[in-house]
């Protein structure tokens, strides 16, 4: 079976967020609980179905992972661009949401 995590985006603020060990959502993909079995996968899924109806996350879904060299990586380039940010960089003096910096020319 391949490792799995449980990601969503929070209500809030529609923030990237994975389910962590410790049952709370975290920021970051390296903090999430890997499911490498069925009875955990199951587990995932019933946690995300009750902060789904919680309105706590949008968008619950377990999603496929591996582990290279250390780092916890999805299978899938959609849940790597959630996880990583956009594969392309931004313009110069662009500053992802908070709009564009004044650049001296």
């Amino acid at each position: 079976m391949v490792d799995k995590v449980l990601t969503a985006n929070r209500l809030g603020d529609g923030i990237s967020v994975w389910l962590g060990a410790s049952g709370k959502w975290v920021e970051s993909l390296q903090d999430a609980f890997i499911a490498r079995h069925a009875e955990a996968v199951a587990a995932l899924e019933t946690t995300g179905k009750r902060s789904f109806d919680a309105n706590e996350v949008v968008d619950v879904n377990v999603v496929d992972v591996e582990v290279v060299d250390g780092v916890l990586r999805p299978l899938r380039m959609r849940e790597r661009i959630r996880a990583e940010g956009p594969s392309i960089a931004y313009a110069p003096g662009y500053d992802g949401l908070a709009g564009p910096k004044n650049v001296a020319a």
